[in-house]
């Protein structure tokens, strides 16, 4: 994650610089930043829960059925409500910690540097 944002930030630094010069503070470039990565985060949690979850379900009986043995259903129904909401959010907050430290970079850049290598 840290490495995607690192990478978007880097390809958008013309465009935080440009927002910079017409007056936007370091404070509004690392909310920007860290609340778009977070709203993506939140996307892929929403998403790969559920799909986590389907890949359990067909995963684990074919496993138990390649080695021979009949596994019990406890295996098979170990998710609860709210764990997948914690799993579904974590997305959301790993992507807004991965994002502060590219946007802290971004939003300490100076303005005429970052206009002047682009």
């Amino acid at each position: 994650m840290f490495n995607t944002v690192l990478l978007n930030t880097r390809e958008r630094r013309r465009d935080l610089g440009m927002l910079k010069s017409i007056g936007m503070t370091p404070r509004q470039v690392i909310a920007m930043t860290v609340s778009s990565v977070a709203a993506l985060g939140a996307v892929g949690g929403i998403i790969g829960a559920p799909l986590g979850m389907l890949a359990h379900r067909i995963v684990v009986p074919l496993t138990g059925r390649g080695t021979g043995l009949d596994l019990p259903d406890s295996l098979l129904r170990v998710w609860s409500w709210p764990t997948v909401v914690l799993l579904a959010l974590s997305g959301s907050v790993i992507a807004a910690l991965g994002a502060y430290l590219p946007s802290r970079g971004a939003a300490r850049a100076p303005v005429a540097e970052v206009l002047r290598t682009e």
